[in-house]
């Protein structure tokens, strides 16, 4: 069996209108496009900060695919019959067969894109496409596959803000020589809950820039070995599921297997395949001398009911047989055992259980969440309203105009005018502004090329290692809600406004 991309040409990626439109679009010696992400994660009033990662994987895998004759032959027999009625649909063959031949299969644009793992606020274009000449009607093309930088994006921001919860209830409850243990406070569950295997590796590696606990092991060997040079990214443990738990004659037989098996190290059962609350009140003390005998860590995992009253639960028998030390900061932690919740887990529900912990006087380091769907499925391109937008035009009599989406019932669809570049300011926040604008502090453009009509020699060359670096300390320094459009750019899109106004006033 063949990947998707053996089988389906280039020339087909994209949605049936983008194929037309260079019969549509007026000649041009150059034309851009950019990528931004329109709205904070889940609509936040408090927080719009976002995490960009997946470029590497988009331009690796589509862009540097080289197209063939044979590819615009199978594209041609798509198009011949995708009209409306079974006749043929617009498409440019010309200029497909033009850079098939002058650039050895190139599709011919230019890429430039923020560092991955870069923090930044909503607005900040995260990429910049141009295409000159005849090339520049085909400048959106390619607009499809790249807008799904939507995808890693949420995954990366999702899981870093659950982790500033979990930093939070650290912070609070939790010694400070342990919080290297905050790496894992946010399992990946999610693999079953992908699409498509190239989600899982896509979302689950946006997650690991994050943490370092995950079972989505295509994820984990993906970030290894091809992103980070073999050095080691993700981590987990053994574990039961409800199968094996049910395939013993009793519960107290399977624990002990485990015990038996995994007892001296770090280990997990599921235990509620019968009854949750009579496991932990009758069958945890049954096999508490084999388990203390072992001295490994015994990880308790609920899997239905109410999530909190189930973490609590756990924590209070937990407690009961095993008993507690306190902390510096005066909570309680179990000794050798803790928590895992992996069902109906969300960023909310996070923040609502490690609150009933601590208000519980135990400490967050006695709780691990799992979380599946939430993380890698439960969202979409709206969840912060990622799109593309051209934004430049010099046409083919040489002058030039700046290109803005204004529609008057719903400002939050704008786009900005003009051709970009990201600038940190004197704070380290990316600001945007036009390419003829001077910034203040004369910083280097963010925006980087990685594909120029074919692939750029180190456009990526960062460990995994380094971009998990970035995010750490890119994202603690952003402040959590800021307008990162300059003045001057400001003053642009006003004068824009008012110049479309007087003009469509006139007609």
């Amino acid at each position: 069996m063949k990947n998707l991309l053996d089988v389906i040409p280039m020339g087909v990626c994209t949605d049936s209108y983008k194929a037309g439109h260079y019969a549509m679009y007026p000649d041009a010696l150059m034309m851009s496009a950019y990528g931004e992400f329109r709205q904070p994660f889940e609509n936040d009033k408090e927080d719009n900060r976002f995490v960009f990662f997946g470029i590497k994987y988009i331009v690796e895998n589509f862009l540097c695919k080289k197209w063939t004759a044979d590819d615009i032959v199978d594209a041609e027999a798509f198009y011949k019959t995708h009209n409306a009625g079974n006749t043929p649909y617009p498409f440019p063959r010309e200029l497909f067969e033009k850079f098939v031949t002058e650039n050895d299969g190139y599709f011919p644009v230019k890429v430039q894109a923020l560092p991955e793992g870069t923090c930044a606020h909503i607005h900040v274009p995260v990429y910049q496409i141009s295409a000159e000449g005849e090339y520049s009607k085909l400048v959106t093309f390619i607009e499809t596959v790249m807008t799904h930088i939507w995808y890693p994006c949420n995954v990366a921001t999702l899981s870093r803000r659950v982790r500033d919860v979990i930093e939070s209830a650290f912070e609070e409850s939790v010694d400070d020589e342990f919080s290297w243990l905050i790496n894992y406070k946010l399992h990946d569950f999610g693999f079953r809950g992908c699409a498509t295997f190239e989600q899982s590796v896509i979302g689950g590696s946006a997650h690991l820039l994050n943490f370092k606990g995950s079972d989505t092991m295509s994820a984990c060997y993906y970030a290894q070995f091809v992103l980070n040079k073999g050095k080691p990214i993700g981590e987990s443990i053994p574990a039961t599921e409800h199968s094996v738990m049910t395939a013993w004659k009793t519960e107290q037989d399977a624990i002990e297997n485990m015990i038996k098996k995994f007892g001296d190290g770090l280990f997990a059962c599921v235990l509620d395949s019968y009854d949750y609350e009579h496991c932990l009140a009758k069958v945890l003390p049954a096999i508490k001398e084999k388990k203390e005998a072992k001295k490994g860590h015994f990880v308790m995992r609920p899997d239905s009911g109410d999530p909190k009253e189930s973490v609590l639960m756990g924590l209070h028998y937990g407690e009961k047989c095993w008993g507690t030390i306190e902390n510096k900061k005066g909570f309680k932690i179990i000794n050798n055992a803790s928590v895992i919740q992996g069902d109906g887990v969300d960023y909310s529900t996070i923040k609502i259980i490690l609150r009933a912990v601590m208000d519980e006087g135990y400490s967050a380091a006695d709780v691990t969440f799992g979380m599946g769907a939430g993380l890698v499925q439960k969202h979409n391109r709206d969840t912060m309203g990622f799109a593309t937008k051209l934004s430049y035009i010099k046409y083919e009599d040489g002058t030039s105009r700046d290109i803005m989406k204004y529609p008057k019932r719903d400002g939050g669809k704008s786009s900005l005018p003009g051709m970009f570049k990201v600038i940190r300011n004197e704070l380290g926040i990316p600001i945007i502004y036009h390419v003829e604008d001077e910034c203040p502090t004369g910083g280097e453009d963010l925006l980087k090329t990685v594909y120029n009509c074919g692939p750029v020699e180190g456009a990526f060359s960062e460990t995994f290692d380094e971009l998990r670096d970035r995010v750490a300390s890119e994202w603690t320094k952003l402040p959590k809600l800021y307008n990162p459009i300059s003045e001057s750019l400001k003053e642009r899109i006003a004068e824009w406004v008012i110049a479309k106004k007087v003009e469509i006033t006139s007609l």
